[in-house]
């Protein structure tokens, strides 16, 4: 991985009017004033998907429209079949299939599927759990998006400190990979980590595709591809999460990943408290913490994706030692 100045966050008064926002989940990308070269074309795409919305950046030679747009499908095509075989809220996904089934039966997934889930279970064996796919039960039991308040007490306690992840078999039967649930409170959800692996397969499918120049970004995870349309690194910026109009930080990105988690776009307010959707899965319940927004960054954008949730709520120095031990070249970019 290249980055810039080595992610140096850039310091100084941010001007709002020289970014441009860029997909949702907290990361905003500078479009400054400058003049594009003679051929340096940009070609930008808006979808939705996983959830959330999908930004795709390409720069191509102005000669060579076509092959821009190719690379845009094809990389959408990456994001649409990951949110397809992964979502938990399909019963005909392999994560749905699995939900439904594998605590009964081992459940053939697919190659793509288990390579995600190998290394949440890796994720979650680096932070002593505090990242754990299994919590598929839990999220429905908070389903932040939809409650005015919390569950019973009663309820949540049941999910408590169950170390989960410790309860998912993952093995190979008849040549497939499978997988095989040892708890009945044990549900996948890959939400922490799936847009990631989404990320980086579009990312394969533009280099695929000839392109050497490019950013996406999906929900917050995001990948810088060489250098911007100006021809230098790109520059990302982290939105506050009090004032979306506000950007309170900044840092330049060439071959490399950020993703920001945070509790102010998936949450809802009762009685004073936030209730967000970052489960701690010691209490089975949202972190406790006066921290709102934390950026990682790593190698690679499913690293960056499990590094942001394993880390949010967590000490500075707690973080760095945790993501260091999960993932060599991940580290701690900003928290608010």
């Amino acid at each position: 991985m290249k980055l810039s100045d080595a992610g140096r966050e850039a310091r100084g008064p941010v001007d709002r009017r020289t970014f441009l926002t860029f997909g949702l989940g907290g990361l905003v990308v500078a479009a400054l004033p400058k003049a594009l070269s003679a051929h340096r074309r940009l070609a930008t795409r808006t979808v939705p998907v996983m959830g959330t919305i999908a930004e795709i950046r390409v720069v191509y030679d102005g000669r060579d429209e076509a092959r821009g747009q190719a690379a845009i499908d094809a990389a959408l095509a990456e994001l649409y079949a990951v949110d397809r075989t992964m979502t938990r809220f399909s019963r005909h996904s392999q994560v749905g299939v699995a939900n439904l089934e594998a605590a009964q039966r081992p459940v053939a997934i697919g190659a793509a599927t288990a390579a995600v889930v190998e290394r949440a279970l890796h994720w979650a064996e680096r932070t002593d759990g505090r990242f754990d796919p299994c919590l598929g039960e839990v999220s429905e039991l908070w389903d932040v998006t939809h409650r005015h308040e919390p569950p019973a007490a009663g309820a949540v306690r049941r999910f408590a400190g169950l170390g989960l992840y410790r309860k998912l078999e993952v093995g190979r039967r008849g040549g497939s990979p499978v997988v095989y649930y040892h708890a009945p409170e044990l549900a996948l959800d890959l939400g922490g980590i799936a847009k990631g692996w989404g990320v980086d397969r579009a990312v394969d499918a533009l280099r695929a595709h000839g392109i050497r120049d490019a950013l996406v970004n999906c929900g917050g995870d995001l990948y810088a591809l060489g250098h911007s349309e100006r021809g230098d690194a790109w520059e990302v910026g982290v939105q506050s999460p009090a004032d979306p109009h506000a950007i309170v930080a900044r840092f330049t990105l060439s071959d490399g990943a950020v993703a920001t988690s945070g509790d102010y776009r998936q949450y809802f307010d009762f009685h004073g408290e936030r209730y967000h959707h970052l489960l701690d899965p010691r209490t089975a319940a949202p972190r406790v913490t006066c921290e709102q927004s934390v950026t990682v960054q790593a190698a690679t954008c499913l690293d960056a994706d499990a590094g942001a949730t394993a880390v949010f709520g967590a000490a500075r120095e707690q973080a760095g030692a945790l993501l260091t031990r999960a993932a060599a070249d991940a580290r701690l970019l900003h928290s608010v």
